[in-house]
């Protein structure tokens, strides 16, 4: 396998278009899931990102093949890996509830820039490899996630509520339903008619389903919202 994809590891014209080309089809399979999925970087991000990735290499290569520069091959690879942490890091957001979101997306940038400095290197086998593998990662494995998630019993519940007095209603459900409270965050009301939040990190028995403690939580006077986390 190794020496039927030695041509693609030579600084040939024919070699470098399919080594974009590679990186372009890779990167663009990888970036349509996450714009299925309305992630803020889609399809064409990551087709740059593996594409820059890529000829980033393929520079260091020339230089040194080529050109015959006293260069180090590997520096302007590990400029890619921490530039584009930048990237990643502008995906990231925190919403009301205290949830991150964008860790996903960020980590598959993150590995579109690999996949594309493996490329440009001319290891195409392994980048195809990879290309499969984080595809499955976020197609496939998701539903595994999910299906785990759903048989979990720690919940994270996140609660709007107004006036003082909800938080100590809260409690006291808590106990008269005997569930467990393992810590929680709280932006605490201090006046009757102001808005506060609470986020509670609880254990639930077998038998308790997390949708029905969620409607008893909603028909506690004083509750605006209730979301599992």
């Amino acid at each position: 396998m190794l020496e039927s994809a030695a041509m693609f590891r030579v600084m040939t014209p024919m070699s470098i278009l399919i080594r974009l080309v590679a990186a372009m089809v890779c990167g663009g399979l990888i970036g349509l899931e996450r714009e299925y999925k309305r992630r803020p970087a889609g399809f064409r991000t990551h087709i740059l990102i593996c594409l820059g990735a890529c000829i980033t290499t393929m520079t260091s290569q020339y230089l040194a093949v080529v050109q015959g520069e006293t260069v180090d091959l590997s520096r302007l690879g590990a400029q890619v890996v921490a530039g584009v942490g930048f990237i990643g890091a502008g995906t990231i957001i925190v919403t009301r509830q205290q949830r991150v979101k964008g860790l996903t997306t960020a980590a598959g940038l993150w590995a579109c820039a690999i996949l594309g400095l493996t490329i440009g290197a001319g290891f195409l086998e392994s980048a195809v490899t990879f290309a499969v593998l984080v595809l499955l990662a976020e197609l496939l494995f998701v539903k595994l996630e999910y299906r785990l998630l759903k048989y979990s019993r720690e919940r994270i519940v996140y609660v709007e509520y107004t006036g003082a007095t909800c938080l100590e209603q809260l409690l006291d459900y808590f106990h008269r339903k005997q569930i467990r409270v393992g810590s929680m965050e709280i932006t605490r009301a201090e006046e009757e008619h102001q808005r506060g939040n609470v986020i509670f990190y609880i254990r639930l028995d077998r038998k308790k389903r997390a949708d029905e403690l969620q409607k008893g939580i909603a028909s506690l006077p004083g509750i605006l919202s209730v979301a599992e986390l």
